[in-house]
């Protein structure tokens, strides 16, 4: 069944059930400002389409007059959400609250666009195969468009590939595809740590560093989001260099390639992320200084983005989250360094650093294309 509010405040309280509910009429009513007769005629008419239901057994949100709450029904919509990076496809099928009901990953052995668009044909057959999606979303490091078109990929030597478009054309399903940045961000907007926050950050740790900003309720973007600004933004003066030669910036302090590399030289022998984490865990003096030094600088980038943006409240995510709480203490400090002492304390969240979390991004992104209705086109 097609998510089709008949006019724009039918859509606005289907939104709101979806992303807030289960909810009472009382509750939705003060929520969207709506008089009790409007809301009781939208929703009678959403009951009738099919895209709400009372749920009687539900617990309320909010403190409206009690009386049977109305949500969604999750498993009435399935989206296949697919993180590319340089060397694999790593995909979730989720239902339409983002809930992941699996999760699959398969190797690359080409970066050539049209041997990728292949391979996500197939994990959209085989996802069809399990469930009846409604719609794919797609993300990646680079700079993608809002028709889906990546303008730049440097870790796939990517410019200007149609991609949604040429998935679309295999697969006879609506597509989107967006910079993985910004759906992370999204996802923990729309069904996340975010969620009830018209103001708040995100910041990833992992190959690269990502900033991405919520406010008043819209995901700030623009022609140069996924360029990685944020990776360049000076953190320490006496730190080490990174790959532009720039000493002590977020990529020499904060990612993963550079703690390994430090780490490595430090004890004399490669060593890996998870090594090194534990290696912190138990003490070991070179991994502990190394990581606490990144924490630091991670607790000045949170102070920046705090002082500059004024958040709620700041998520953290990615490969990389390890540093947050392996070095809580240095994180704290830096915060502290940067922060004027009478500014509000930041709250800082840490979600998931698993591939899942990508690739619900990406399903996110699919799931608000589809009930925002971004493309009106037919579904083979």
């Amino acid at each position: 069944m097609a998510w089709q509010p008949a006019d724009e405040l039918a859509q606005a309280v289907a939104l709101e059930v979806l992303l807030h509910g289960p909810l009472g009429r009382s509750e939705l009513a003060r929520r969207l400002s709506l008089a009790p007769a409007t809301l009781t005629r939208i929703s009678t008419e959403l009951i009738r389409a099919g895209l709400l239901v009372e749920a009687p057994h539900a617990a309320t949100r909010g403190t409206g007059r009690p009386s049977i709450p109305l949500d969604v029904i999750p498993e009435a919509h399935y989206f296949l959400g697919i993180k590319l990076s340089g060397d694999a496809l790593m995909s979730t099928i989720t239902n339409l609250r983002a809930d992941v009901l699996s999760y699959r990953e398969i190797p690359l052995s080409s970066r050539d666009a049209d041997y990728i668009v292949a391979q996500i044909a197939v994990l959209v057959q085989e996802a069809r195969a399990e469930h009846a999606i409604d719609a794919v979303g797609i993300c990646l490091g680079g700079v993608v468009t809002e028709d889906g078109t990546v303008n730049s990929a440097p870790f796939l030597d990517w410019r200007d590939v149609p991609l949604a478009r040429l998935v679309e054309e295999r697969s006879g399903l609506p597509v989107f595809a967006s910079n993985d940045l910004a759906a992370f961000t999204e996802a923990q907007h729309w069904f996340g740590l975010g969620t009830g926050h018209a103001n708040f950050a995100t910041l990833t740790l992992g190959v690269g560093v990502g900033f991405g900003c919520v406010a008043n309720g819209r995901l700030l973007a623009n022609s140069d989001s996924g360029v990685g600004l944020v990776g360049h933004w000076p953190l320490d003066p006496l730190g080490p260099p990174c790959s532009r030669g720039h000493r002590g910036c977020a990529e020499a302090m904060l990612t993963i390639p550079a703690i390994e590399r430090d780490v490595s030289t430090a004890i004399g022998r490669p060593a890996r992320w998870s090594e090194i984490i534990e290696l912190a865990t138990l003490g070991d003096p070179a991994a502990s200084r190394i990581l606490a030094s990144s924490g630091r600088a991670l607790g000045r980038l949170i102070a920046a983005v705090a002082n500059l943006t004024a958040p709620e409240l700041v998520v953290l995510g990615g490969e990389g989250v390890d540093i947050a709480w392996t070095a809580v203490d240095a994180v704290q400090e830096g915060i502290e360094e940067q922060r004027d002492p009478r500014a509000s304390k930041v709250r800082v969240e840490l979600a998931s650093g698993g591939n899942e979390t990508w690739c619900r991004g990406a399903a996110v992104v699919a799931i608000q294309g589809y009930v925002l209705a971004a493309k009106q086109r037919s579904v083979n």
